[in-house]
């Protein structure tokens, strides 16, 4: 497969992913303020944590206030990772793949890139902020089942598969960190109110609370969260699952590269250290040992994937 290919179909899946990862959590984020009204004087900053983007975010935004949240991962042109600009990226992938991409996932994602277009805060509020994300959340299910029922199996998906599992382990990977280190209540709070309303919040932002509930029951446990979104093997969002599938991929094109005339070398998967210490490490120990110095990492080896990914498959002149 050509590597220009390879890279569109990556970074398409990236942006898809991330674009759909900011929705959720924005809208999360909003209900949770709703159901329990905080005392911090910018209750929307930690989503700026969760994601990285403290310093991109001040250097434009005076306060982290919810207009401004809402404007910076929604349709902010200037934000590269708002959900319009990621939408835009992926289209703009897309849309040089469309001899490679089925025409039903061509008419949605670029149908979503052109009502995109007229986001607006007047436009916004119009809609209301339930009505908007949960219309945006089942476009994004819509484009994820034409992907899953049109794409033909082949090393192009693969690439896409890759894309998408490595962007959504380092989202969870984030997500855990922002509630277990900086949202980490006094000591009198944990197990209270404020800090179940968060970890609930936590597994919706994850489409994990009805999984959580039908494994675990009704009661939020630390260590059972840790358990689902990091290392159980099952569940479609987790870090482990989302490892699982990306070296399914990986180990597919790294066959077909050997079977090339100017293929690498046999050589470990970049992947293999991520999946074993997913794999091999309990919930329990982990916590013990430090979740906050584990989930860094997780995004350490994601980036090193990544860098791996893009030197062997994706870099092309």
């Amino acid at each position: 497969m050509l590597r220009r290919i390879a890279n569109h179909l990556f970074w398409a899946a990236r942006n898809l992913e991330r674009a759909e990862w900011r929705a959720r959590l924005v809208n999360v984020n909003y209900h949770l303020l709703v159901e329990s009204p905080p005392h911090e004087q910018e209750p929307w900053a930690p989503l700026l944590a969760i994601t990285g983007e403290r310093e991109a975010f001040a250097e434009r935004y005076p306060r982290a206030d919810e207009a401004s949240i809402l404007r910076f991962y929604t349709f902010d042109d200037q934000n590269p990772s708002s959900i319009r600009s990621c939408i835009r990226t992926a289209r703009e992938n897309a849309r040089a793949l469309r001899h490679r991409i089925s025409s039903e996932l061509w008419l949605e994602l670029n149908t979503l890139y052109l009502d995109s277009i007229g986001w607006s805060p007047v436009a916004l509020e119009a809609a209301g902020m339930y009505t908007f994300f949960a219309d945006l959340g089942g476009r994004f299910y819509r484009i994820a089942g034409v992907i899953s029922d049109t794409l033909t199996r082949d090393p192009g998906y693969d690439f896409f598969t890759i894309g998408k599992m490595l962007e959504r382990t380092e989202s969870i990977a984030r997500l855990l960190d922002v509630k277990y280190h900086f949202l980490l209540p006094t000591p009198e709070q944990v197990g209270g109110p404020v800090d179940l309303l968060q970890w609930a919040a936590l597994l919706r932002s994850a489409s994990a609370l009805e999984a959580y509930r039908r494994t675990y029951g009704n009661a939020i446990e630390v260590e059972r969260v840790v358990e689902l979104l990091l290392f159980d093997e099952s569940f479609p969002r987790s870090a482990r699952f989302s490892m699982n599938r990306l070296e399914t991929s990986l180990g597919r094109i790294a066959t077909l590269a050997r079977n090339g005339a100017d293929s690498p070398a046999e050589r470990p998967l970049p992947s293999v250290g991520l999946s074993e210490m997913l794999a091999s490490l309990p919930a329990a120990e982990i916590l013990a040992g430090g979740l906050h110095e584990f989930l860094l990492r997780i995004q350490d080896e994601c980036a090193r994937i990544g860098d791996t990914l893009f030197a062997e498959y994706l870099r092309f002149e």
